[in-house]
């Protein structure tokens, strides 16, 4: 017989296994000598009152084994396949957008024009190290995208748009810990991503598909209303090839292949983002303000169940969203700028979120409005704001990948600061005006939110968290368009514009469901 079962229940019983059993053997009224089987389905964390509990979907099975739900894939040889899809970008979108193809029969070829996810690494360093950046190599570009070194979060909200239930079981099938089909906020960890995206490219070439690195798309020949062929740029010279259908899944900051779109006069339009900060506080800190601690002594005692405190917070001010967003519990800020002359900033967090600092983005919603004095640009009015506030961030930072930066409490003081506390930000912090370096439209937005966020959270508003500019790259300022059902381009038949890139995905699974509905969608 098997039971599912909805219960609630204190932190030390949900994540003991043989307290949990009795737990539930005696919501069963089961006998002393039944053999009871229990899997968690489904887990998730409640903060709101004094007492913490644990909100579980338990299936129950009395007297017989529960089944395994290895969810199986069936990828054809696509080796000598007459279909095939070149996909531009081997990140999330690409990436499953080419798993999906292997599905169907037809041969994806992936154009990448970063390195491979190991190769990555030593560009990374000289961000950090040598405030050096590659900008065919970052935090953005390279095999995995931008979430591969920046979090690897799972969480979405985007259920009617794929299977996320397949996605998911994608990546335990690559190594993936069964645990994100559980919990309610899945994530993978930074440390940990590297390896299943290289296992997902071994499938790929396995079942002969075909990846490409350091080869970028620089221009491509039309034909009445399809692409014929791309240029693609490589360590080998440039290369004409003719092509059948193309994804274009190049990620929220290919700034290249938009102007590339704008100036061969392919529609594309502008498109609401947002911008701001990262605030880093003491892990300990939020700790103690999520779970309701009196002292550093019952933080640690806590901890030894519960894992690294998250928060999510949003007000409005004047009409204007003010949110945390990509919230790192335990994690790191991130130099994630692909060029030299600007600031961006990221977070990520390793799978243990063990880290002393947690940090998210705070950030302000902008509207197409709020770009008229770029107007000229045309639809890319809002990329122009952004690259703006990277660059002044950039000059106000010392010229460097130093971040200028700011007391928390300062800031909503009008009160510069002497001086700086420790900080993830391995780069480094220049203290900071950071209303000057981000402006009348953002800077009072985030000084009225951050204010309210500290009646929400008491002790949230301290100078002992800092915050750190700029948060740019929330999502890309430029939609592609595309058809809402057939999904290609409305003037180019064979061009699928995908993902975040696109403007059709904010995070990983979203971004992978939409590489596999544009895969669904190729015509031959």
């Amino acid at each position: 017989m098997q039971t599912k079962l909805q219960l609630q229940l204190s932190p030390e019983t949900a994540l003991n296994e043989l307290l949990l059993k009795e737990e539930v053997k005696q919501q069963l009224s089961l006998k002393p000598d039944s053999v009871l089987n229990i899997k968690v389905l489904k887990r998730s964390i409640d903060a709101r009152g004094r007492k913490i509990r644990i909100n579980l979907t338990v299936l129950a099975a009395v007297d017989e084994e529960i089944p395994s739900e290895k969810m199986e894939f069936v990828y054809q040889d696509v080796s000598h396949s007459k279909k095939t899809c070149h996909i531009i970008g081997a990140g999330p979108a690409g990436l499953f957008a080419a798993l999906r193809c292997l599905e169907l029969g037809i041969k994806p070829i992936i154009i990448e024009r970063g390195k491979d996810v190991k190769a990555r690494r030593r560009d990374l360093a000289a961000i950090n190290k040598e405030q050096h950046v590659n900008p065919e190599s970052n935090y953005c570009f390279g095999e995995g995208g931008a979430g591969t070194y920046s979090d690897g979060k799972l969480y979405t909200r985007s259920n009617k748009r794929g299977d996320i239930d397949k996605i998911l079981h994608t990546f335990v099938n690559h190594g993936a810990s069964p645990d994100i089909l559980v919990e309610a906020h899945p994530h993978i960890g930074t440390n940990k991503l590297p390896q299943l995206i290289q296992f997902i490219r071994e499938t790929i070439l396995k079942h002969g598909g075909e990846v490409f690195f350091n080869s970028k798309l620089i221009d491509f020949k039309q034909e009445n209303d399809h692409i014929k062929s791309l240029l693609i740029q490589s360590e080998q010279g440039e290369n004409e090839i003719p092509i059948q259908n193309l994804i274009l899944a190049t990620g929220h900051s290919a700034r290249d292949i938009y102007e590339l779109l704008n100036n061969k006069h392919i529609l594309l339009e502008a498109k609401p983002f947002a911008l701001g900060v990262r605030a880093e506080h003491p892990q300990s800190l939020v700790d103690s303000i999520q779970y309701h601690c009196s002292s550093l002594e019952e933080v640690v005692a806590k901890r030894a169940y519960l894992p690294a405190a998250s928060y999510s917070m949003v007000h409005q001010v004047n009409g204007r969203g003010v949110y945390s967003f990509c919230m790192c519990p335990g994690g790191i800020i991130a130099p994630c700028a692909t060029a030299q002359e600007e600031i961006v900033t990221n977070g990520w967090s390793p799978s243990k979120r063990n880290n002393h600092y947690a940090n998210s983005g705070i950030v302000v919603g902008l509207e197409l409005k709020d770009f008229e004095a770029y107007k000229q640009f045309g639809p890319l009015a809002g990329l122009e704001f952004q690259k703006q506030m990277e660059q002044t961030a950039w000059v106000f930072g010392g010229k460097t990948q130093t971040a200028p930066a700011q007391r928390l409490l300062d800031f909503t003081n009008g009160k510069f600061s002497s001086s700086l506390p420790d900080c993830s930000y391995q780069p480094g912090l220049k203290s900071a005006d950071m209303q000057q370096v981000l402006g009348k439209l953002i800077g009072p937005a985030l000084k009225e939110g951050f204010k309210a966020f500290g009646g929400k959270m008491r002790g949230y508003l301290t100078n002992e968290a800092v915050i750190v500019g700029v948060e740019s790259r929330t999502s890309t300022p430029v939609r592609i368009p595309r058809d809402k059902d057939a999904l290609h381009h409305p003037q180019l038949k064979n061009l699928f514009p995908c993902g975040e890139g696109a403007g059709y995905a904010g995070g990983i699974v979203s971004a992978a469901m939409d590489g596999e509905r544009c895969a669904d969608k190729l015509s031959y």
